[in-house]
């Protein structure tokens, strides 16, 4: 795919990988349209953005919001005509035993990363069918193939959310919608430190949001004729 003048929705654009992704795309000539919870951190990014003198518009989201993820979609037609490139990266996660769990905790992480991700996809569908060439990216983990204690809620939405990708992948190449799940180990992000704590805390190697990013932009590039469905990205020396 020529990225250059293509349009690109990424949610969770404000923070980490998601801002990393818009940033790449902006900087390969992809016009931008940004979903995020807050808003200011959305301006941030954009303003970055347009110092790039790349097209960006602001949507502020809350992905557990089946009206405002519909409206989400609609603004990026109404101002940009086409939609080529949905990156699904906003997510989520509560780090507790499944004794601890509670409901809402359940329930809001299952929204966010499997839900949310089903109801902005099946929404972009119709646009990336009619675009002819188009692309759903699904920022899933590689606690989405591991499980380790604390992580009954999310490695379920993540196992759930690369089995998603795999259906969504079969159904749609015959329209010329390919679908990459992308599976990265612990990234360099305010999320990572919440969960394990700071990655500066111990000397190691960890994987940059930028690197995730440039591994989109690659597999983005692949000629129409072949696809990347499915990436882990591990620190080479962890």
């Amino acid at each position: 795919m020529e990225l250059k003048n293509k349009v690109a929705l990424v949610t969770g654009a404000g923070r980490g990988i998601g801002r990393a992704i818009a940033l790449a795309l902006a900087q390969a000539g992809a016009k931008l349209a940004l979903a995020a919870r807050r808003q200011n951190e959305l301006e941030a990014v954009a303003q970055e953005i347009r110092a790039m003198h790349s097209e960006v518009i602001i949507i502020p989201t809350d992905m557990r919001d089946e009206s405002q993820i519909h409206t989400m979609i609609a603004k990026t037609l109404a101002h940009f005509g086409a939609l080529h490139v949905l990156v699904n990266n906003a997510g989520l996660g509560h780090f507790k035993t499944v004794a601890e769990m509670t409901t809402a905790q359940w329930d809001e992480m299952f929204g966010v990363n499997l839900r949310g991700v089903f109801l902005a996809t099946r929404e972009a569908l119709p646009h990336l069918r009619q675009a002819g060439e188009s692309f759903v990216i699904n920022l899933a983990s590689l606690a989405g193939k591991n499980t380790f204690v604390n992580g009954g809620g999310y490695t379920a939405t993540k196992w759930g959310l690369r089995a998603f990708s795999q259906c969504l992948m079969l159904e749609e190449r015959q329209h010329g919608v390919r679908v990459l799940v992308v599976c990265p180990g612990s990234v360099d992000t305010e999320f990572a430190a919440g969960r394990t704590g700071s990655p500066h805390s111990k000397k190691r190697e960890i994987v940059l949001p930028e690197d995730v990013a440039a591994t989109i932009i690659m597999s983005l590039k692949m000629p129409q004729r072949a696809m990347v469905s499915e990436i882990d990205i591990r620190p080479t020396n962890p």
